[in-house]
Formats: C-alpha cells, sequence, structure tokens
C-alpha cells in the first residue's frame, strides 16, 4: 500500500481491514485504520496519535539512509540528519559537531520515526548518525549475525565507522565527535570510549559496563543471551572481561558523563559508580548524574528534560561551544 509512513509496525487484522500503528520522519507514532474503497484504494483514518504536537516541517531533519565501509572490508548501515534550523547557519568554513547514536537491543534497530530528542541535536547545529551496526535487525540474516560472538566488538568498529565516514565526506569536524547509547547501547559507548582513540566526549544511560555482571544476574527474559553475543558464560570468562570497559578504566582518557536510575535492577548504580571512582582517580573530566526513583530507562518527563540539558551543556564545555537556550 502507498502510505505516508516509513515506519510501520503491529499489523492486525480488522473486519475486511487492517489496523497498525505508523510514523514517518515528520510524524509521531499514530494508529490508523485502513479499509479498502471501491477499486482498492487504501483510505487510511488516524484512530489516536501519541502526539498532538504541531512542528513546522522546514525546523525537521529528516533522516537519510547512508551505507559506509567498515571493518573486515564490509559496509554497514544508518541514519543520517544533517543540522537543520532554518533561523541559523554554521560559520563559514566550519563543520558541525557530530553525535552518533548507538541504539540498545543491542539486535534492535534505528527508527525513522519522528524522535523529538534527535531533533533537539539537529535544531542546534550537531550533526546525527543513528548506527544500525552490524547485528541489527532489519538487513537480512547475515547482516544480523555478524554479532554473535563479537558484541563490544563490531558494533564499536561500525560506529567508529560512520563517524570517520562523514568526517572523510566533509559532514562533519573530526576533532568534534561525540558518542552516546544507553543500556546496550550505553555498553557500545562506554567501549568505544575506552577500547578507541577517535571520540572527543561521550554520554552513557544506564550503560552495561560490566558484562559478566549482566551474564550472571540478568532478568529471566534475557538469560543466556550473552552465550551468543560473547561466549557461553562461565566458560568465557576471560572474554567477558576482556570486553567490560570498567575492567580497562586505565585506558580512558575521554571525558564522560554517565546517567543512571537509582532503582535500575538490570544495570545497577554500582557499574555506574565503579566507573564515577576510577574517572576520579585519574582525574579524567566526568560528570554523574543519578536519578532517585528511576529504573531501566527513564520515563519521568522531568528525568529526560534534565538529561538532555545536561548533555547539551557538557558536550559544550568539552567541544568548546556556548550550548543555544
Amino acid at each position: 500500500l502507498a502510505l505516508r509512513y516509513s515506519s510501520i509496525s503491529h499489523v492486525r487484522r480488522a473486519g475486511d481491514g487492517i489496523v497498525l500503528i505508523g510514523a514517518s520522519p515528520s510524524r509521531a507514532a499514530e494508529v490508523v485504520e485502513i479499509e479498502h474503497g471501491a477499486g482498492g484504494d487504501p483510505r487510511p483514518v488516524v484512530l489516536a496519535r501519541s502526539r498532538d504536537l504541531e512542528l513546522d516541517p522546514a525546523r525537521l531533519s529528516a533522516p537519510k539512509p547512508i551505507e559506509f565501509p567498515t571493518s573486515g572490508g564490509l559496509s554497514a548501515h544508518a541514519l543520517y540528519y544533517p543540522p537543520t534550523n532554518p533561523d541559523f547557519c554554521g560559520p563559514d568554513g566550519e563543520r558541525p559537531p557530530l553525535l552518533v547514536m548507538s541504539h540498545g537491543g543491542p539486535t534492535g534497530a534505528a527508527s525513522s520515526a519522528l524522535n523529538l530528542s534527535v531533533q533537539y541535536w539537529t535544531s542546534r547545529g550537531i550533526a546525527v548518525i543513528d548506527v544500525d551496526y552490524g547485528g541489527s535487525t532489519g538487513y537480512g540474516r547475515s547482516y544480523r549475525e555478524r554479532l554473535s560472538g563479537s558484541w563490544g566488538i563490531v558494533d564499536v568498529d561500525d560506529c567508529v565507522g560512520a563517524a570517520v565516514y562523514l568526517v572523510g565526506r566533509g559532514d562533519a569536524d573530526g576533532e568534534r565527535l561525540a558518542i552516546r547509547g544507553a543500556s546496550a547501547g550505553g555498553y557500545t559507548t562506554l567501549c568505544a570510549l575506552v577500547f578507541r582513540d577517535v571520540f572527543a566526549v561521550g554520554a552513557s544511560y544506564y550503560g552495561v559496563a560490566d558484562v559478566a555482571a549482566l551474564a550472571s544476574d540478568t532478568h529471566k527474559f534475557e538469560a543466556r543471551y550473552l552465550d551468543g553475543l560473547i561466549g557461553p558464560w562461565p566458560g568465557a570468562a576471560r572474554t567477558y572481561r576482556d570486553r567490560s570497559p570498567l575492567f580497562h578504566l586505565d585506558q580512558l582518557d575521554c571525558p564522560v558523563i554517565l546517567f543512571q536510575g537509582a532503582e535500575d535492577p538490570v544495570v545497577p548504580p554500582s557499574q555506574a559508580q565503579a566507573m564515577l571512582g576510577a574517572l576520579e582517580a585519574r582525574g579524567v573530566r566526568h560528570a554523574y548524574v543519578c536519578f532517585e526513583g528511576e529504573s531501566h530507562g527513564f520515563r519521568r518527563a522531568d528525568t529526560l528534560r534534565r538529561c538532555l540539558v545536561e548533555e547539551l551543556s557538557f558536550y559544550g564545555e568539552v567541544l568548546g561551544f556556548e550550548p543555544a537556550p
């Protein structure tokens, strides 16, 4: 069907038609019913919208799918959002900072649906690339299986490759590269900051710092999940330690801001606090923001708002710009 949505999920039959959740780069998720009229033309009817906020399309950065070279002579995929704001333009001869986003899962995928958090960055002159690193869903089985036994390596290589590709293309400043992620994406972020020397700053949201702790104490739904992503536990304990940023913080010289929920049962605050202690001992610039009452995945509006403000402020301090109000 020729629909206006680039992201479609939860398709269900409803009488002689279907209902689904649809979204696009300019439309937030909405519940849609589609019936066929005479001649078979689709007639979508919006039953409910997740957000009633109307935004000027000129202020929205539309994602551009890109394919870029990565390790092993392979290529990877991402959604690139150029800085977009009709009221401002960058200084002549200056390329924008770049924020690399690493999705969670880790075998999830980036979405092209309207994401106001992404637009927060692009409207302030910061380019964003949302990386579908090897292991992501949506590109076939062989692509998804790239992460088998290689979590903490393939995903990091692809995030680095995406940044290097955009710098080489002239779309980003190689001296002002940032990376962020939450949960599994936070793990990729921490690995990139610890084991690579590409990014100038990073932000980890309840990121996994010790994968062995996750393997031995995760919730039932994902029990044994890491056996396929890293190796059988506990037989591959040495590999787990080698892949855990927490045990290699002597290699971390990059400023990082850590966000953590005090009630997180999946990635407990102890992991972030251990990292905090090591950063303080080594004199590495850092910030730590812990929210009482928040768990694994922040929910409160005031929490989400403060996170964006704190993260932008931290990037400004490190990368040398004054954040917009």
